[in-house]
């Protein structure tokens, strides 16, 4: 082989390494990233110390919101005022046809249903995790998508700082976001707006 055939052939197979690797460098830096958690900013400010059930963690998300406030009120008084579920109309204009189920009380626990409206879609929950005046989670299913909502309380100097956020699956999930890519972020905004106002009186 001539000096310059050997430098072709090393000049090609430079040009090949070179491309394999540019073409693996491009691979990893278009893998998909999920919507749900980029699409509002929502996504950047999750909070790590919610507790997901299995097959909801934010990741698995077609649709995500974060939404958080400090409450001037002992996180007692905010947790009672969530728990009261069947007046949540009375104070969260985005709730309608409240119904409390397999509760002795009326009020939501561990294990008791819930069936209502919200955004415009019929819900039916179900309470998962609940440890009083701290956390509390629920299941909620309509039509296209099924979701887990979650309220974490936190005592603080000032009273009581709320995180809720919420995971939708589904495809009702991917065409709730495409239309009304806010709703969920801005009518979770309302609640806490409206919570804090309950709970400050």
């Amino acid at each position: 082989m001539s000096v310059w055939n050997g430098w072709r052939v090393v000049m090609f197979c430079g040009l090949v390494t070179g491309a394999i690797a540019a073409g693996r460098a491009q691979t990893a830096g278009s893998k998909p990233t999920n919507a749900a958690l980029t699409f509002n900013g929502d996504g950047a400010r999750r909070f790590k110390d919610i507790h997901w059930p299995d097959g909801f963690h934010p990741e698995q998300a077609e649709l995500f919101a974060h939404n958080e406030i400090v409450v001037h009120a002992s996180c007692e008084k905010v947790f009672s005022d969530i728990v009261d579920a069947k007046v949540w109309p009375s104070w969260y204009p985005n709730s309608h046809n409240v119904k409390v189920l397999n509760s002795p009380d009326g009020k939501l626990h561990e294990g008791a249903g819930l069936s209502w409206d919200t955004f415009g879609v019929h819900i039916e929950s179900l309470v998962h995790e609940f440890v009083p005046n701290s956390r509390i989670g629920w299941f909620g299913n309509g039509t296209g998508m099924n979701a887990y909502h979650t309220f974490l309380l936190l005592k603080t100097d000032e009273g009581c700082h709320i995180v809720t956020e919420e995971v939708v699956k589904g495809p009702g999930a991917v065409e709730f976001r495409e239309r009304q890519p806010n709703a969920m972020h801005e009518g979770h905004d309302l609640w806490l707006q409206t919570l804090k106002q309950r709970s400050e009186q």
